[in-house]
């Protein structure tokens, strides 16, 4: 059984939603990004993405945008985000680790050398934005022999006829966009959440999570009580860069104040267990 199906499955046990922290590797610099990675699982994550930079993010708000250049400048690669991986797997056998990123930087490392190498790295499953359907056999086919994950993000402008056609071969869980935009603005309602979840269940039986745009405590309980998991980014960004020194620097306490606010969103999180 994989790390995500296996995570899943033990937190439907407790009768609780999964927590999944978002990080930029390398952002603001690689010790810092590492130090946010070791103590996500103590802080309550269940799962961790882990974006890799990229210089034209195009599904991402100005949040993650200047994450993403700040770690670029910081030396990231998709070579040092795996070994970023391969390190905290070291530490961690448990924590199922998921990371998101853009196709042109897999198709220049190389599709299959990528997920043999991401494999080896310890990384459980792939989000790639801008990967559609119809060009997922780029990709998929390594992933899958290599028993990595493939993540289909769902928007809510998808209509029932593509539904079924863009979750093939999907596995892992499926992360339903609750916006029709970037990262970091707004929420879906729970009104439309509400009715978004169910029709998502009818063709699929893997866990649901719900991304863009979830920041409270109580947004992350209001989406794991429709869904399986939320997913919080962009405001542990602003977190990691409100604490930045005047040149962009991390502070002796920029790890602690992300790590903080994990932990507060999966306290929420945890008072709910077994209330569902």
């Amino acid at each position: 059984m994989s790390r995500i199906k296996a995570r899943f499955a033990e937190l439907k046990s407790q009768g609780r939603g999964a927590l999944i922290p978002y990080l930029e590797a390398f952002d603001p610099d690689l010790g810092t990004s590492q130090a946010i990675l070791r103590g996500m699982p103590a802080a309550g994550a269940d799962l961790i993405e882990i974006g890799m930079p990229f210089s034209d993010p195009m599904a991402d708000g100005p949040t993650i945008q200047a994450a993403a250049i700040r770690g670029l400048k910081a030396g990231a690669t998709v070579r040092g985000t795996l070994t970023m991986v391969r390190e905290f797997r070291a530490e961690d056998q448990a924590t199922p680790v998921v990371l998101m990123g853009y196709l042109n930087p897999i198709l220049s490392y190389g599709p299959e050398a990528f997920c043999t190498d991401a494999a080896e790295a310890g990384v459980d499953g792939l989000i790639v934005v801008d990967l559609p359907a119809e060009e997922a056999d780029l990709l998929a086919p390594f992933a899958a022999q290599r028993g990595i994950d493939i993540i289909r993000l769902v928007a809510p402008t998808t209509d029932d006829a593509r539904l079924p056609h863009v979750l093939e071969g999907s596995s892992g869980f499926v992360y339903y966009i609750s916006i029709a935009g970037i990262t970091g603005t707004g929420t879906g309602t729970s009104a439309h959440l509400a009715a978004a979840i169910p029709r998502l269940r009818a063709v699929t039986d893997l866990p649901i999570a719900i991304g863009f745009g979830i920041r409270t405590p109580d947004q992350v309980a209001g989406a794991v009580a429709v869904a399986d998991a939320a997913v919080v980014a962009s405001s542990l960004i602003n977190i990691l860069a409100a604490s930045l020194d005047d040149q962009g620097r991390a502070r002796e306490t920029t790890a602690s104040s992300v790590l903080a606010e994990v932990a507060r969103l999966a306290a929420r999180l945890r008072s709910q267990e077994h209330l569902a």
